[in-house]
C-alpha cells in the first residue's frame, strides 16, 4: 500500500493541480523577486513541495511586477508644512543588460543583441532617521529621474523649510536636476570619493609619494581650499594637444565644479560627502536581480522587475497583496 505526502501549505495557500491560488503567487513572486526563475522552481519544491514550470513562474512574477509598475505614481499635491531641517538625496546611474531582437527575424529567437540602457535610481531619508525612500526608471530619462528624487524627498519629509543636501557623482544630469528640482532649497556636492579618483590619477604625476600627496590635497578640499589644491596641479600641467593628461584632466574638474565642493560645511553640518548610500542601493536594489549572470531582459520586463524591487525596498510589499485580496474579495 502506497503512502500519501500531506502537503500543508497548498491545503492552506489553496492550491488546486494546475492552478496558481493569491497565497501561491505571493510567495512565487516573493522567490522571484530575488532569485532566477529557473532557481524558483527547487525553492518551491523544497519548501512547499509544490511543483511549477519555470514559465509559469516567469508568468506569475511579471504579472505581478507590471501591477506594481503600473501603480506607481508621483504624489502632486504634499501638504505644505514645515518639514524636516535637513533631507539628504542621492542620485546615480548604473546599467542593466536589454536584450534587443531584430525585427527582421521571423523567429524572435534569433538576431538577438546584447544592449545596456541606465537604471536612474534615487533614494532620499530625513537626516537622523534611517527610513530609506527609493525611486527609479529605466526608460523615462533624466527628467523623470528627477520627478522621483523630488518624490523620494517628499516622502523623506521635505517641507518648505527643508534644506535638501543632495550627491552625486559629479554627472552634470544629476546636478541640473537637483537645481530644478529643488531651487534655493537644494544644495548639491560632488561625491568626495569621486573627486579623489580624479585626486590619485593626478598624483601619480604631480609627487614622488603620491599617496601621501594624495592625503594632503584631500585634507585640503575637506578645508575648502580649491585654490591650493588647484595651485599644487597647475605647475604640472601637461600640453593641452595631449590626449592621456590625468592633472589637466582634475584641474579642469575641480574648475568646473568649485561651487560643488563645500565638504567643510558639510563635514560641520555632520553630513555626508560620498554618495555610498546611492551605489550600495544600486548592488541591492538593481543589480541584486537585473544583473546577475546570464540574465538578459526585454526594456519592458526590466522596468517592470524594477518596480517590484522597488516595491520590496520602500516596504509597500504588504499593501499591495491587501490590495489583491480586497479586489478579489470584491470581484
Amino acid at each position: 500500500m502506497g503512502t500519501r505526502s500531506r502537503r500543508l501549505f497548498a491545503a492552506r495557500a489553496e492550491v488546486s493541480h494546475r492552478g496558481c491560488s493569491q497565497p501561491l503567487q505571493r510567495v512565487v513572486t516573493d522567490f522571484g523577486a530575488d532569485v532566477a526563475f529557473g532557481q524558483v522552481v527547487g525553492k518551491l519544491r523544497e519548501h512547499y513541495g509544490v511543483a511549477l514550470a519555470p514559465e509559469t513562474i516567469r508568468g506569475i512574477v511579471e504579472g505581478h511586477a507590471q501591477a506594481m509598475f503600473e501603480q506607481q505614481t508621483f504624489e502632486e499635491d504634499w501638504p505644505r508644512a514645515a518639514g524636516e531641517p535637513l533631507v539628504v538625496a542621492q542620485m546615480d546611474g548604473g546599467m542593466v543588460p536589454i536584450v534587443v531582437a531584430d525585427p527582421a527575424q521571423v523567429d524572435r529567437r534569433k538576431g538577438k543583441r546584447l544592449e545596456w540602457k541606465e537604471a536612474k535610481l534615487t533614494l532620499a531619508h530625513a537626516v537622523g532617521k534611517t527610513a530609506l525612500h527609493y525611486g527609479a526608471t529605466l526608460q523615462g530619462g533624466v527628467e523623470e529621474a528627477g520627478r522621483w528624487l523630488l518624490e523620494c524627498a517628499h516622502r523623506a519629509g521635505l517641507g518648505i523649510n527643508t534644506l535638501v543636501h543632495a550627491l552625486g557623482d559629479g554627472a552634470h544630469w544629476i546636478s541640473d536636476q537637483v537645481e530644478q528640482q529643488f531651487g534655493e532649497q537644494g544644495r548639491f556636492t560632488v561625491d568626495f570619493y569621486h573627486v579623489s579618483d580624479y585626486l590619485a590619477a593626478a598624483a601619480k604625476v604631480c609627487s614622488p609619494a603620491p599617496q601621501a600627496w594624495l592625503r594632503e590635497q584631500q585634507q585640503q578640499l575637506k578645508c575648502n581650499r580649491l585654490a591650493t589644491v588647484l595651485a599644487a596641479l597647475t605647475p604640472h600641467l601637461e600640453p593641452e594637444d595631449l590626449i592621456d593628461a590625468p592633472v589637466r584632466t582634475c584641474h579642469r574638474y575641480l574648475s568646473n565644479r568649485a561651487h560643488q565642493l563645500n565638504y567643510q560645511g558639510a563635514l560641520a553640518q555632520g553630513l555626508p560627502i560620498g554618495s555610498g548610500e546611492i551605489e550600495s542601493a544600486h548592488r541591492y536594489v538593481v543589480q541584486q536581480r537585473l544583473k546577475r549572470p546570464g540574465a538578459w531582459w526585454t526594456l519592458e520586463n526590466a522596468e517592470y522587475m524594477l518596480a517590484l524591487r522597488l516595491n520590496r525596498a520602500n516596504g509597500l510589499w504588504q499593501q499591495y497583496w491587501d490590495d489583491c485580496a480586497n479586489a478579489r474579495q470584491v470581484a
